[in-house]
């Protein structure tokens, strides 16, 4: 059951990272790679500031802000210098492997020592609970690990509400539409670069905010850790619009939740029945490999039904 929690909470805080892809691969169509450096940067920056002693709620803001940052400079790049969004990705995400290592002075910072959210919220969960926890199933759940899990799933939805309420607003709508179609915002007189600059800050923001919370939830920070986190990204949100069909903002936007929660339930069942650690980033990439030829399959095997189908009379 402990198992069975943590990849829980670990699914709903990553799924700040399927919000954060969503945003620039669904909305604005960019295959941004610096997802795999500004989660890390991230973790890097609040672990740092949580060690020497900093509020987490600030460090954690803090980390926040310095992803946002990143993504900033990938959209000026791509807008303002012309080059190709997937290029400037790259060249962000390889400079931040050498930020993230300035910023933390070596490659890990251990915070179990440490004051951070996770030991607040397991604090708060030991006051309210008591040591017995809750049992659940016939299993036996710490008070902690519930309180966690509970603070994962409230961050996961505010954000994602607040998600969903700013691409409601004016700001919000011409960011969408500037993603289907520049040509007609640049024609209504909208700066469609600033859009595109603001779009990726908020997407890494985001993609940040989650590691930060993963490395206060984890206790530590590596500099190793963002490695193939853009893959995941896209299979939560692949298998989040293929669960709900992804026909509106709203759905779009809890398919990503359910996605990043449902991707890491395999990969703790995978590694619950012997898969190797080494060969877990093969398995993610041959899961986003069946998430994203499993539509196409699907509506080819649809179509020779439907063309045999005879319309009564």
């Amino acid at each position: 059951m402990t198992l069975l929690v943590g990849a829980f909470t670990i699914g709903l805080i990553l799924a700040l990272l399927a919000l954060g892809v969503l945003v620039s691969f669904r909305i604005f169509g960019l295959p941004d790679i610096t997802a795999d450096g500004s989660i890390t940067l991230g973790a890097a920056v609040t672990a740092t500031l949580c060690a020497t002693g900093v509020n987490p709620v600030f460090a954690t803001a803090a980390g926040m802000v310095s992803g946002a940052l990143a993504g900033a400079l990938t959209g000026v790049l791509h807008t303002k210098f012309k080059i190709n969004a997937l290029l400037a990705g790259i060249l962000v995400m390889t400079a931040l492997y050498s930020v993230n290592l300035r910023v933390m002075g070596r490659s890990n910072i251990p915070l179990m020592q440490h004051t951070t959210l996770g030991t607040w919220g397991e604090d708060a969960g030991y006051s309210l609970l008591g040591d017995r926890g809750l049992m659940v199933f016939g299993w036996r759940v710490g008070a902690g690990e519930i309180a966690l899990l509970v603070g994962s799933f409230v961050v996961a939805v505010l954000v994602a509400v607040a998600l969903f309420a700013f691409f409601r607003t004016h700001l919000g709508t011409a960011m969408r539409a500037t993603g289907d179609n520049p040509q007609m915002i640049r024609a209504l007189g909208a700066n469609v670069e600033t859009h595109i600059i603001l779009g990726l800050a908020l997407s890494n923001g985001l993609i940040a905010l989650g590691g930060s919370l993963l490395a206060q939830y984890q206790g530590f920070a590596d500099a190793q850790m963002g490695i193939g986190m853009i893959v995941w990204g896209l299979a939560s949100v692949i298998i989040g619009e293929a669960l709900t069909g992804g026909r509106s903002l709203g759905l779009t936007l809890v398919g990503a939740i359910m996605g990043s929660v449902l991707f890491r339930l395999l990969v703790a069942v995978a590694l619950r029945w012997g898969l190797n650690p080494n060969d877990l980033k093969l398995i993610t990439a041959l899961f986003v490999f069946v998430a994203l030829i499993l539509p196409g399959l699907l509506k080819k095997i649809r179509r020779p039904a439907q063309l045999t189908t005879v319309p009564s009379a």
